[in-house]
């Protein structure tokens, strides 16, 4: 073993505010194993030196200056977290510089710029994993192998539901947040695209279907309890290239945070994997660290897990959201309206329903969700 295995490998992180904080937590936690060493961070504005505690003293610049804070600090890994329709820029940008990528979820919000970054990645040689951190659980591969067992005889398909709460400054928190486009950009915020990507990605990735080509059609109705333009509450179906049947159900009007799960029906028995925190039936299975293993992949040429080609099926989803008409708004008469957040009554059992019953909303009698040209795509 030479000592290229064993060294820091050095990182820059693009995206310091919001969930760029669980990615400094993270950075604390491999530092503090001589993993990686944070070379370098980048925002639209100073990063707090009390949030970098613990990691050195990295070296600022201004997001525009992330191909000049590589190249200074010899940065082998860039972390991108920043607003979704600046992916494509900065992961082309931060690839030409000479860097691997960790690119947060969705990698982008729109095919066409999914297709910049993979263009990119071929072009440069470079590796790009994907942040959806899920995919990185065993309980995939153990749900998988139970599929492929029989045990669950012939697979009907697999329902999805997520029901969580959001305060109303969630939606205000930054220029993009609710947004389906900003300044003529495609955005594709969303329940669907955004807080629940996982939802979909995992289920995607549990019937085998990953790469571009998997997805033949997808029904999506989406609507907004919230006065924002992307859905805050939204259902999908989804129709794979080989006839299986995934559907979703998210919302974030949502009384208090439960955990969301899908549930694979079978003929014979139906398994549920709570995919937060990895628990099949049950069983909690270990999930691996993204950064740590593209850190692995740079250092010693480790296998990637979540390489570009395995979300191509999440991104022809997240063109259908972004080319389906603007999601329809749920009136106030069924909502109850606080203070700070709007909730929808019932919908954590609606969203429970639809994947016992792989339905949509519409399917399901919600007066909300009758409305003539409910939003589908």
């Amino acid at each position: 073993m030479g000592m290229t295995e064993n060294r820091a490998v050095k990182v820059v992180l693009a995206g310091a505010y919001g969930h760029g904080r669980s990615h400094l937590e993270n950075l604390r936690h491999l530092s503090a194993r001589g993993l990686v060493e944070l070379a370098g961070v980048c925002d639209v504005r100073e990063v707090d030196a009390e949030w970098l505690h613990g990691l050195g003293a990295p070296a600022q610049a201004r997001p525009d200056g992330l191909a000049g804070l590589i190249e200074r600090t010899g940065a082998e890994i860039t972390i991108l977290c920043t607003p979704i329709n600046t992916h494509a820029d900065l992961a082309v940008t931060a690839l030409r510089a000479g860097s691997h990528l960790l690119l947060e979820k969705p990698p982008a919000a729109s095919m066409a710029a999914f297709e910049r970054i993979t263009a990119a990645v071929g072009e440069t040689g470079l590796a790009c994993q994907i942040g959806f951190q899920s995919l990185g659980s065993a309980a995939i591969p153990a749900l998988r192998k139970l599929i492929a067992s029989g045990e669950l005889g012939e697979i009907r398909g697999i329902g999805v539901a997520g029901a969580w709460e959001r305060p109303a400054e969630y939606f205000t928190r930054s220029a993009w947040s609710g947004r389906r486009r900003l300044d003529g950009q495609d955005v594709v915020d969303g329940a669907l695209t955004n807080p629940f990507a996982h939802a979909t990605a995992t289920a995607l990735a549990v019937a085998g279907a990953e790469e571009r080509g998997s997805v033949a059609s997808v029904e999506l109705e989406l609507f907004h309890a919230n006065p924002i333009e992307a859905d805050d509450t939204a259902a999908a179906r989804i129709r794979l290239a080989d006839g299986q049947v995934i559907t979703v159900a998210v919302t974030l009007c949502a009384t208090g945070r439960s955990e969301p799960y899908l549930i694979v029906h079978g003929s014979a028995g139906t398994a549920r994997l709570t995919y937060t925190t990895d628990e099949l039936d049950g069983t909690v299975h270990p999930r691996a660290n993204l950064l740590e293993n593209l850190a692995a992949h740079v250092r010693t040429g480790a296998e990637l897990l979540v390489p570009a080609p395995r979300t191509g099926a999440f991104m022809e989803f997240m063109e259908a959201v972004r080319l389906a008409p603007d999601p329809l708004p749920i009136s106030d008469e069924h909502q109850e309206i606080h203070a700070d957040r709007r909730e929808l009554p019932g919908i954590r059992e609606l969203t429970d329903l639809s994947a016992e019953r792989l339905a949509l909303f519409s399917e399901l009698g919600v007066a909300w969700a009758a409305a003539p040209g409910a939003a589908r795509g």
